[in-house]
């Protein structure tokens, strides 16, 4: 992986979920629980119905809250305090990431479909806190999800980021597929690779990626 691949890029945009903390730590798995219990609540459906509906939703919409949101007209912002109520303490700081994400030469932020936050205590949980520029959360992207492309025009916008000289770093493949189609350098961060020939790179390792992109 040469990193002259990266040699234009000065503006690196990070995913949240599984992508800055290992998916070993099932951060997600508190809030899928929790989400479960909120659709059980609000809309009087068993634990397997409320299951189903978050699935599908998350299938057909990008998540579960842009299902919500598009047909049962619910509050996001109650629902995202509701189910971002977790304990972070399962995430350990990582200085090496942190180091390496700060050595990137131009701007640095992170994009989730989660709450901004939210994402600020995952990010002081794994001692990410100062190292980006901005924190951007589905809420800057007026609640439309990833991998909606106008969901990153609008956050893209709001920053000011330049596509053709952005990077886009994402678990879900699915999410790499309008800033490929943008101009961006994308790159899968899983434990399995999911070729598609919107992905340019991927890798299970981010801090060692980012090490091979640096002097």
């Amino acid at each position: 992986m040469p990193a002259a691949d990266f040699s234009h890029v000065r503006h690196w945009v990070f995913d949240l979920d599984n992508t800055l903390y290992p998916p070993e730590a099932r951060l997600f798995d508190q809030i899928e629980r929790r989400m479960t219990a909120w659709v059980m609540q609000e809309l009087q459906v068993d634990q397997p119905e409320a299951d189903r509906l978050r699935r599908h939703y998350w299938q057909l919409y990008g998540t579960t809250l842009a299902g919500l949101m598009a047909e049962h007209g619910i509050d996001p912002h109650g629902y995202m305090h509701e189910v971002h109520d977790i304990d972070f303490t399962v995430l350990t700081p990582d200085s090496g990431l942190a180091a390496r994400i700060r050595d990137l030469p131009g701007r640095r932020i992170v994009y989730t479909n989660g709450s901004a936050p939210y994402a600020e205590k995952v990010l002081a949980a794994r001692g990410l806190a100062g190292v980006f520029d901005a924190i951007y959360g589905v809420e800057h992207a007026d609640f439309r999800p990833k991998p909606e492309r106008a969901a990153f025009e609008t956050v893209f916008g709001r920053d000011g980021i330049v596509p053709e000289t952005g990077a886009m770093f994402e678990d879900d493949p699915r999410n790499l597929a309008a800033p490929h189609d943008m101009g961006m350098r994308t790159v899968h961060v899983a434990p399995t690779p999911a070729p598609a020939p919107h992905i340019h790179h991927h890798t299970n390792d981010l801090s060692g990626f980012l090490a091979r992109l640096l002097p």
